[in-house]
């Protein structure tokens, strides 16, 4: 999967064993997918999963890794991605914008990707066989590209995997759920808590002003294909600039968030936050005790790798030191009152609030 901010990976194990404890779920909702590595995981344990975001990069990954069923779609898209793969460069508008006006990648990996990308435009494939496809076009991409992994910017010299060539591989997608099919959406968080149903429900919403789009605004661009008018070093989409959720925002955040939470539609509640988030641990346990009891798992882990090697200015002069480097991640369980019988989380009754059992 792609390199992305605020992965679940390493809080995945525990994202799962929480999901497991409801033992009478089948349907678990993903209402800030991102990547969908937890919608995924989810999927491939046998649960149907209902995975929104509301940028289109996010909402195409989810078609891929959620939505897309291995047994229906792994012959047409082998053969469709040996056709592309195959495919001379191409120099266009991807080309200059983000290898000529910007420096994310090489120009003969950025001519792959136009031509690439516009092949598959043509073929006007069906929703989830083309996110089948785009994806792997946005994976090669971000194998051969010259950023620390957000494209806030890029490095001033190129990174060494930018010289590789562009290589497209079949995602990983798994087989249908024992559960059902499973679904992909993109909505507002809020349409969608209204919207969808489930026996779980998972939220990791944004806990800071640095905004999803505007850190992977290539690959919107690249899924979308618009060609938009760009600003600024990184050749950002000028949507960017009219594009903001309430969750990227500290004076809106408290109120979004308890909205959000008074609206989903499950037994179960996850959500996931960060302790360098715009609420505090014990506001989150007041915000989330108004849907049930609430037990709190942590989880310690190295930030992100921009945040590990300091504060740099466009030139390139660092201009802020590293203030910590491991930061804790919070798993809120609310049990609902729904919810048929009492949770019992890692083998044992749930510690009250307050209590780190993943520390």
């Amino acid at each position: 999967m792609i390199k992305y901010i605020g992965s679940k990976r390493t809080l995945l194990p525990v994202v799962l064993d929480a999901v497991a404890a409801v033992t009478s779920a089948t349907s678990v909702i993903d209402l800030f997918s991102g990547t969908s590595r937890v919608g995924h995981a989810l999927k491939r344990a046998g649960y149907r999963v209902l995975a929104n975001d509301h940028n289109t990069y996010a909402a195409t990954l989810a078609r891929c890794y959620v939505a897309a069923d291995l047994e229906q779609l792994q012959r047409d898209a082998t053969r469709l991605l040996a056709e592309l793969d195959a495919l001379p460069g191409q120099p266009g508008w991807f080309t200059h914008t983000y290898c000529e006006r910007s420096r994310f990648f090489q120009p003969k990996n950025g001519a792959r990707v136009d031509a690439i990308r516009d092949a598959i435009a043509a073929k006007q494939l069906e929703p989830e066989l083309e996110a089948v496809l785009l994806v792997s076009l946005m994976e090669a991409a971000d194998r051969v590209d010259s950023t620390c992994g957000l494209q806030m910017a890029y490095l001033k010299q190129w990174a060494a995997r930018s010289h590789n060539d562009l290589s497209l591989r079949l995602p990983d997608l798994v087989p249908r759920a024992p559960a059902g099919k499973s679904e992909a959406h993109r909505m507002d968080a809020l349409e969608a808590a209204r919207t969808l149903a489930a026996d779980v429900v998972y939220l990791d919403p944004p806990y800071n002003q640095h905004s999803y789009l505007s850190n992977y605004h290539v690959w919107e661009s690249l899924v979308l294909w618009d060609q938009p008018e760009v600003y600024g070093i990184a050749c950002k989409r000028v949507d960017c600039r009219t594009r903001k959720s309430p969750y990227n925002s500290k004076r809106k955040f408290h109120a979004a968030l308890a909205e959000l939470i008074a609206a989903v539609q499950g037994k179960v509640l996850l959500v996931s936050f960060n302790n360098e988030g715009y609420i505090e641990r014990a506001q989150m346990e007041a915000m989330l005790s108004t849907r049930g009891r609430v037990t709190v798992l942590s989880h310690d882990y190295k930030r992100y790798v921009g945040a590990q090697i300091g504060i740099y200015n466009p030139s390139g002069e660092k201009v802020g030191a590293v203030s910590h480097l491991r930061n804790l991640e919070y798993l809120y369980v609310v049990e609902t009152d729904a919810l048929d019988q009492p949770l019992e989380i890692d083998g044992g009754s749930p510690e009250p609030p307050q209590s780190d059992l993943f520390e």
